[in-house]
């Protein structure tokens, strides 16, 4: 590979996900401005930081093909982040009982070299089985997700939260989607398999 790469973020669960391609990368804060714009639906918003926090990336590794990603989590046509705390994860694994919650990942690569961008929304969603009070509680104590959109940690015991899943890439749902990663890797001449 003859251009670095480079994940233009922080979450030791994207990096976790990205060390899956059995690639050789950096990682680095993009320290970008993550308010939405007035008006921007799910998939702009995400698509948009996506892009921004590749370009970020690129400040630091001008010759490197740098990663951005960013996710939200929609339910009932609200987008609802991160609870940060005991009571938002509770109540919003309180509102997802018995219904859908649609995430929407943005994931963008950045050639530096080049200026080429690729980017690209990917869609995922979580259908809750009908949660207890005392389930809900019970989770959030257990797991305390408290960084992660949706309250929930897929890849730990948050799967037992669910009736069933609905889209083309798991990983999608931790944050970043790799098979639209390979993809995409590929137009720019890195065969993950060879």
């Amino acid at each position: 590979m003859s251009s670095q790469l480079v994940l233009a973020s922080t979450s030791v669960y994207r990096q976790a996900l990205l060390q899956k391609l059995a690639l050789p990368f950096e990682a680095c804060n993009p320290d970008i401005d993550e308010t939405p714009n007035s008006n921007e639906s799910a998939k702009e918003l995400v698509l948009r930081l996506a892009k921004a926090k590749a370009k970020a990336g690129a400040k630091n590794f001008p010759q490197g093909l740098i990663i951005g990603s960013d996710q939200v989590a929609v339910i009932d046509g609200k987008i609802i982040g991160k609870p940060l705390n005991r009571d938002n994860a509770i109540k919003q694994l309180s509102m997802a009982s018995g219904k859908s919650i649609t995430f929407y990942t943005g994931l963008a690569l950045y050639n530096a070299n080049t200026n080429a961008m690729c980017a690209d929304v990917e869609a995922f969603t979580v259908h809750f089985r009908v949660l207890t009070a005392t389930q809900i509680t019970a989770y959030v104590d257990k797991e305390q997700p408290f960084y992660c959109a949706g309250s929930f940690k897929s890849e730990g015991l948050g799967i037992a939260l669910f009736d069933r899943l609905e889209g083309r890439d798991p990983n999608t749902l931790i944050g970043l989607p790799l098979i639209l990663l390979t993809e995409m890797l590929l137009s720019q001449g890195v065969d993950v398999l060879s």
